[in-house]
């Protein structure tokens, strides 16, 4: 199951808890591939505040998910439209980064 961990200024939080409804719909389309059919219910995300002026972005999203090949050949594509929905969805956020973290996932209930 992916996660997302959103790392972010705590001035920042009231504006990314209102897009996580939609990033997890919208996430679960764009990782969805032939080997797996995600719901959002099925994507954990996470707001991380952080402190002091250190982080690449404004905003930066660190995403988790199995290494299926559709994925992995289409990382980039999958990073740049992760930044771009939330762009559109709240301009105010600044500068965004995305990274795709695939890898070898277990998980238990």
């Amino acid at each position: 199951m992916p996660t997302v961990n959103i790392f972010c200024r705590r001035k920042d939080n009231d504006q990314l808890i209102n897009l996580i409804t939609g990033l997890k719909i919208f996430l679960a389309k764009k990782l969805t591939c032939g080997d797996i059919k995600l719901s959002p219910k099925e994507i954990s995300i996470r707001i991380l505040n952080i402190e002091g002026d250190n982080m690449i972005g404004k905003v930066e999203l660190e995403i988790k998910a199995h290494a299926f090949k559709e994925r992995v050949e289409k990382q980039d594509e999958i990073c740049n439209d992760v930044r771009q929905y939330i762009m559109q969805k709240d301009k105010l956020l600044g500068d965004i980064r995305v990274w795709l973290i695939l890898c070898e996932l277990g998980h238990s209930w």
